[in-house]
């Protein structure tokens, strides 16, 4: 049987594989201390708000014969596994989440092999408080009942609330909601609710009050901040009712009557009061107190006043009675009570209405005359209005009320006793618009107040108001707009304008006049409003074609309004289409379209838009296309050669007239024809190199040769000034005196081309293109080039380059007989007034790239003369 090793040691295990006879060690781990994240995980601690999937620590060990270990974890049978380990590299990391009001602390079995030996340990994890948790109210919520005569700062409550946290996140203190609008305080540390110094409860106020409460721990650490957890509860105080109040009267002051017909036993008045203690009220009794006279008698159960005799024996008119309301106790004793005074008036009969006095005696109409607007709180002081009612006391209260249209005026006094002046203010000043009335009528009302007639009188007032100048003319726009055809004559109607005054007399005559940068070629009828146009102007589209003005309506005394008036002058075809010249030349290269172009002076579309079309082409009528918007002529999309065009027409000359019409789009329509005469060539390629292309590019453009040539110039001088400067300062470095040299440098053979215009009939086939080498010439003849394409031979003398910081020798001069330049003419166009600046379409792209070809094959034919 073979040797089972078994050491018993402290907390751990170590087994010894049978397999080996030798001795072996067993693996073990580090011990780092409690506070290390790195070894047998003894004595460690985690807070319970570490995040699931956080690596908290690494077990590490080693094995004495160095053989690589392996680490397990494992728990207890039927515990909840809170963290997995890598085998590996012993990194621990968290699966389930902690919480330290469930469980504290974790037994937890670690283990190291080296694959033959395996010891085991037992660690406990102690898990640290996170400020998770809420105080928990143990008492709340609740409802206490109060006596209202509780002292003032007595404790009336003791909160309770718990918090299963530690440390100060497990302290609790206590808060109210609101402090400062109730009667309660709290005591933030143990908890007890007190009535606040200085306060009392009242039933009779309020009955039940509520409080919300406040608990809060003392804050600590949850996932790396500072945080403080606080819960909330409703105490209800209902307010218990004592016997604290005396009665009170309800509805006072009181006042009474008696009347000339009361008889005894009449009852005048009741009063009636209730116990201030509403919760447990007690019964009421009623007595007179003092200044009854013994005319008066008081029902002690119902507070009913009763006259005892007649009022012809009243000596008084007035009577100031004491009343006294006491509280009976259950055993019938008087209690508390309290006293108020009942005024009892004697008035005779009401047999008098309210009437209105004139300065001449009674009066039902009143009248007055003033101007529209008057300031507002202004006494209509042209009305003298008295009122008087002949009663007394009660029977003469009225009360005045004015009726008419709108707030615009206001009575005063409202109220009246026997008799008063009447005053009407102005309360609205805007609305009395003598433009909205031209006078106004109000009804005064006088009305008893408190006699059951009810008696009452009126007045009708008539104000008439006087017109003011107190309105601007309107106009009915803000702007007009007007439109007028261009050939209308000097004095035609362009607009009317109207604005209105609501003034009367003068003050609503209307006067106009107009103004403004646009309105010289205008004039207005004062009266009217009619805008019409100078007897001598002429509009014109084409010149200008928006007007714009202002108009000023003004009344006698100078108030005025402004509208603006646009005014649009309409366009009419007035203009035919005209082409430079009626008789146009032009040369066609095969596959190169050439540009016709005519102009419209009319100022707007469609009178200025052209179409063109071919009314006639000779010898052939159908070997040309024309687009009818931009004017290219062109050949059929099948011409590909001469061949095929001399095929057609069964004849060796390639010139053709055309007639080409140009018609605008207006209203009546306008036309104009031109003839043009076409000579039609392939496309031959030049030979000159470089320079030959450049040239044939640009050879309608000789602004562009010139400075190019200008640029060359410029740059040769810059090179020379600075080749000579380097040249001396390396020569005053040297500290030499060199001989004085005279350099002298042979003339230039410069080469020169003559050019045969290619679309001419040559004599000869091989003498279409005729490239000559001579003597440089100081002009240069172009056969046409262009210019209108209205001249076939043209003898152009360049002109001088634009200013350069050093200027170019001048040409050399003129000597006939020499090498001519013939230039082919690609495509033109008729050159009308420029109204756009040139830029470089696709036309252009296609001469330059048929000038490259000419050139080519030019080149082409020289090599094969040699």
């Amino acid at each position: 049987m073979k040797n089972v090793k078994i050491l018993h040691l402290p907390l751990f295990f170590v087994f010894v594989h049978p397999c080996f006879a030798q001795a072996d060690f067993a693996p073990y781990f580090y011990d780092n201390g409690p506070y290390s994240y790195n070894g047998n995980m003894a004595l460690f601690s985690l807070s319970e708000d570490t995040a699931v999937g956080t690596q908290i620590y690494c077990l590490n060990g080693t094995d004495p014969e160095g053989q690589e270990v392996r680490y397990g974890l494992s728990f207890d049978a039927g515990s909840k596994e809170y963290f997995r380990v890598d085998p590996i590299s012993g990194n621990i990391t968290l699966v389930e989440q902690l919480d330290r009001e469930k469980r504290d602390s974790i037994d937890v079995l670690v283990s190291i092999t080296d694959g033959q030996s395996k010891v085991v340990e037992r660690v406990t994890i102690f898990v640290m408080d996170a400020n998770d948790e809420k105080p928990e109210f143990l008492n709340m919520p609740a409802i206490i009942d109060v006596l209202e005569t509780t002292g003032s700062g007595s404790s009336i409550y003791k909160v309770e609330a718990v918090d299963k946290d530690t440390g100060s996140g497990g302290s609790v203190t206590f808060f109210l909601q609101n402090p400062q609008s109730t009667l309660f305080a709290m005591d933030r540390h143990s908890g007890v609710l007190r009535i606040k110094s200085g306060e009392m409860l009242d039933y009779e106020k309020t009955k039940t009050h509520f409080v919300t409460v406040i608990a809060r721990d003392g804050g600590g650490d949850f996932n790396g901040k500072e945080q403080f957890m606080s819960s909330s509860a409703t105490l209800t105080i209902n307010v218990i009712d004592a016997q604290d109040t005396p009665p009170f009267f309800i509805g006072t002051p009181y006042f009474g009557y008696v009347y000339e017909i009361s008889e005894p036993g009449s009852e005048i008045f009741t009063v009636v009061a209730k116990d201030g203690d509403a919760g447990n009220p007690n019964p009421i009794r009623y007595s007179f107190d003092d200044g009854d006279d013994g005319v008066f008698s008081i029902n002690k159960t119902s507070g009913c006043i009763t006259l005892l005799t007649l009022p012809m024996y009243l000596k008084r008119e007035i009577f100031n009675i004491k009343v006294k309301a006491s509280e009976i106790s259950p055993e019938g004793r008087l209690m508390d009570y309290e006293v108020t005074m009942v005024v009892i008036r004697v008035v005779d009969l009401n047999n008098n209405p309210p009437t209105f006095y004139g300065e001449n005696g009674p009066k039902n109409m009143f009248e007055l005359t003033m101007y529209e607007h008057p300031p507002e709180g202004e006494i209509l002081r042209g009305l003298k209005i008295t009122v008087n009612d002949s009663d007394q006391g009660a029977n003469a209260k009225f009360n005045l009320k004015l009726i008419g249209p709108g707030r615009m005026l206001r009575v005063v006094p409202q109220t009246v006793l026997n008799e008063a002046q009447v005053t009407i203010l102005v309360e609205d000043s805007a609305a009395m618009d003598y433009e909205k009335h031209h006078f106004l009528t109000y009804k005064l009302l006088a009305v008893e107040i408190d006699t059951p007639e009810r008696f009452s009188a009126t007045a009708d007032i008539v104000i008439h108001l006087l017109d003011t100048n107190d309105n601007a003319p309107k106009f009915s726009s803000d702007y007009y707009i007007a439109r007028i055809p261009e050939n209308s004559p000097g004095g035609s109607n362009v607009v009317s304008v109207t604005a209105t005054d609501p003034d009367s007399g003068p003050w609503g005559e209307v006067k106009y006049s107009i103004y403004g940068s646009g309105a010289d070629l205008f004039l207005i009828q004062p009266v009217s409003g009619i805008i019409y146009t100078q007897p001598w102007a002429s509009l014109d589209a084409e010149v200008r074609s928006k007007y714009n003005f202002y108009v000023k309506a003004e009344d006698a005394e100078g108030k005025y309004s402004l509208a603006e008036v646009f005014v649009t002058v309409l366009d009419l075809n007035d203009h035919p289409p005209a082409f430079n010249d009626n008789f146009l030349e032009k040369t066609m290269v095969i596959g190169a379209p050439v540009k016709i172009e005519a102009v419209d002076d009319d100022a707007e579309v469609p009178n200025n838009v052209i179409e063109y079309a071919i009314m006639k082409a000779e010898p052939d009528n159908n070997i040309f296309d024309i687009n009818a918007d931009t004017g290219e002529i062109m050949l059929k999309s099948y011409i590909k050669s001469m061949a095929i065009i001399q095929n057609i027409t069964k004849q060796r000359d390639c010139t053709w007239s055309l007639v080409v019409q140009a018609r605008d789009r207006g209203q009546p329509s306008f036309s104009t024809t031109a003839v043009i005469k076409i000579d039609i060539t392939e496309a031959t390629q030049l030979s000159g190199g470089p320079l030959g292309s450049f040239l044939m590019q640009n050879r309608n453009k000789p602004l562009q040769i010139l400075g190019m040539l200008a640029g060359v110039i410029s740059l040769m001088v810059i090179v020379t000034v600075i080749i000579s400067t380097a040249t001396f300062m390396r020569n005053k470095k040297s500290n030499r005196i060199l001989p004085n040299r005279r350099v002298r440098r042979r003339a230039r053979k410069q080469q020169t081309w003559n050019f045969k215009n290619p679309f001419k009939t040559p004599e000869t086939a091989g003498e279409k293109f005729r490239v000559e080498e001579e003597e440089p010439e100081p002009e240069v003849i172009v056969d046409n080039v262009n210019y209108n394409n209205n001249v076939t031979n043209v003898v152009r003398h360049w002109p001088l380059p634009p200013c350069a910081p050093s200027l170019p020798p001048p040409p050399p001069t003129y000597i006939p007989g020499e090498r001519q330049w013939a230039v082919p003419t690609v495509s033109a166009t008729v050159a009308p007034k420029p109204r756009k600046k040139p830029f470089m379409n696709r036309q252009d792209t296609v001469n330059l790239a048929l000038v490259s070809e000419l050139k080519m094959k030019l080149e082409q034919k020289k090599m094969l003369k040699h």
